[in-house]
Order: C-alpha cells, then structure tokens, then sequence
C-alpha cells in the first residue's frame, strides 16, 4: 500500500527526542519547549509563541482569548476542518459561512467584503492545502473594520505570500504539528501573536487557568493543551532543515502536475499562479468526468494500493449541525462540488518519486 502520509523522519530527530527522555525532561516544562516557540515566533516575525497540543487546541484559546460577547459573529470557510467551526461553537459565538474559489479553494475576497456585517467581530482565514489566500487584503480589511484576524496556517508551514510567511498576518495565527503537517511532532499546534496579553491568555488556557497567587484556585475556565519536552525536540531538529523540507514538497506537487495536468478530466492545481505559489501541503485534484465521483476513484485506487483521503466535506453539510438545529445562509455550490469530486493523493514527505510516478499512470488509466 502506497499510504496517502509517511513522514520522513531521520536519525538525528530520534537522537533529539532520547536525549529528552534520558535527561527525564518530559513532560510540559522543559527547555525545548522554550527553544521552539522562541525560534518559530522568531521565523514568523511575531513576539510570542507558546505551544499546544494540536491545531484545534490552538483554534480554540484563540477564539477565547478574544474575549468576544456571547452571540458575537466569527467569520469562517465553508471548505475547511470542522476544527473551524468548533472553536467558534464551544466559545459560544455564531458561525457564518463563506464559499471557497473553485480554482484556488480558497475563500473568495470579494464575497468575503460582503458578508462582513456589523455582529462581525472576528475572521478565522485559513489557508487551505496549497496555494494561500490573498492574506494581505484579509489584514487590510481587517484593520479598516476593527475585526480580528486569526490566520489558519496549519497546512502552510514555510510558504511565502509577497515575500512574508504565511502565519505572519494575523493578530494570532495558528500552525498544526500533526502527523502528515510540514513539520510533525506526532500531534501539536502553536499560537504566535505581537500582543502580550493574547500571549497571556494562552498561557493561562492551555494550562488550566491555575491561580496567579494561589495555584489551585483557578482564574477561569481552561483545558489542558500543555504539550510535551520531547515533542518539542521532534519539532525542532525538523525546524532546523525547514527549507528542504519545503522545497521537497513543492518537488511532489510539481512532479505530480507534470504528470497529470494534461489529462482533460483531471483538474489539479499549477506550481504558481502570478504572485501565489503552491505549498502542496498535500497534492489533491478534482476529478472533471461527472460520472466518476470522489467516493468511486478513491475505492478504484484502494484496490491498486494507493491510499488517498476525502477532501473536507462542507462546514453547512456536517452531520453536527443538523443535530443541533444550526442552519447556515448562503449559497455554498463550489465547496459542495470540490467535495464530492476532490481527493488528494500519496504527498508525505516520505513519498518517493517512483510512487508517485505509478500513482498517476493508474490515475491516468482510470480517467482517460
């Protein structure tokens, strides 16, 4: 089997994480700990970083941290994680729905502007599997009417948009540490900002919201997202080669374009488009011929080995919301077309070229 994720993890990561467990520095208070958020804070150009145990825990203190009004609205992708949404719901505030680019998948600006409505008090922009949003006119937008920007960069670890890094745009921006994300600590996440007390705040949610003069008697409602020493040692031997590991995967999305995107019923993104370049954090193409759904490629591709995932399935169509009566306005007919007909492929790190090579003759053969 050809797994949709195999990370690429080497000798002198193991070396790093041993040396964690036998100096028994494991668990939340460590010096690697410290040495991440401070080097990827750094690398972000932001003042403050403080790591968590996933990109959803990040989500989530972020939309708390804000301090919002019961009711306040959160602006959101319809084509993205749930993890969007839930971090909007568990802080008890509305969720309003945008629809994705059908090119970029990608929240569109221009009905972005639109939506925009007094009750807004915040925008969640994720950037979503490989090219980035046009972040810089979301900031803009943001500033012009006093919103808050959270900018989603859990899948664009290491991408540039004019010349910054993705995640260096938000008033807090988020990254995921995930098992298949640019860099992985097995599971993980990290919040950086320029505003001390965001910085604070997480601080405090992460760890419980213990007591500043008496520990035991907690300030306010907390979880604990404290994550450990010796994931942060894999994070940062992995941070220290960034750059390759970056350049290799636009290497996969590029090879994977040459060799599909001459197939007339194959839509896969290009490297770049004008001042957009493509991450590929993961490789994921839409299948054009109408009678060949999602769902049927990937069971085709199961039986040949080669393991693939689902794109997300549209926020307005999750199971949750209907249980629990929410209903979304809008129209949302491109995300509900890019789900039923997007799948990504086989774009670990660990994926050799010869794999990926035979993923697209099959694919090619199937969709001819």
């Amino acid at each position: 089997m050809i797994p949709v994720n195999r990370p690429l993890l080497n000798n002198n990561d193991a070396k790093k994480v041993f040396k964690v467990v036998k100096d028994n520095w494991v668990s939340s208070s460590g010096k690697e700990i410290k040495i991440f958020e401070s080097r990827f804070s750094k690398l972000m150009n932001k003042k403050y970083g403080s790591l968590v145990t996933s990109g959803t825990a990040a989500l989530e203190i972020a939309i708390k941290s804000l301090n919002l009004n019961k009711n306040d609205e959160v602006i959101i992708p319809n084509f993205t994680i749930i993890s969007n949404a839930l971090a909007v719901l568990k802080n008890d505030l509305k969720i309003k729905l945008i629809d994705c680019d059908q090119k970029k998948w990608n929240i569109n600006f221009e009905d972005l502007k639109r939506k925009i409505s007094k009750k807004t008090k915040a925008i969640i922009a994720t950037h979503i599997y490989g090219f980035p949003l046009e972040i810089d006119k979301i900031q803009k937008l943001c500033k012009q009417k006093k919103i808050y920007l959270i900018e989603d960069a859990a899948e664009m670890l290491g991408n540039k948009f004019k010349n910054r890094y993705c995640g260096s745009y938000g008033d807090i921006s988020i990254f995921s540490f995930y098992a298949n994300k640019t860099i992985t600590m097995g599971e993980g996440g990290i919040l950086v900002t320029n505003s001390k007390k965001f910085y604070n705040n997480f601080e405090s949610y992460k760890n419980l919201c213990f007591g500043k003069i008496d520990r035991y008697n907690h300030d306010d409602i907390g979880w604990n997202y404290r994550i450990t020493n010796m994931q942060a040692a894999l994070g940062l031997s992995q941070l220290n080669r960034i750059d390759l590991i970056v350049k290799r995967k636009k290497e996969i999305g590029k090879l994977y374009y040459d060799l599909l995107s001459k197939n007339k019923n194959i839509y896969i993104q290009e490297p770049n488009d004008k001042e957009f370049e493509n991450a590929y954090w993961v490789v994921g193409i839409i299948v054009k011929n109408k009678k060949m759904t999602s769902k049927n490629l990937r069971r085709k591709l199961f039986l040949k080995q080669i393991d693939t995932r689902a794109f997300f399935w549209p926020i307005n169509k999750q199971k949750i919301f209907k249980k629990l009566k929410i209903k979304f306005k809008g129209n949302f007919q491109n995300s509900e077309y890019i789900s039923k007909y997007g799948l990504y492929l086989p774009s670990g790190l660990g994926t050799t070229n010869n794999e990926i090579k035979k993923v697209c003759k099959i694919l090619n053969e199937f969709l001819k």
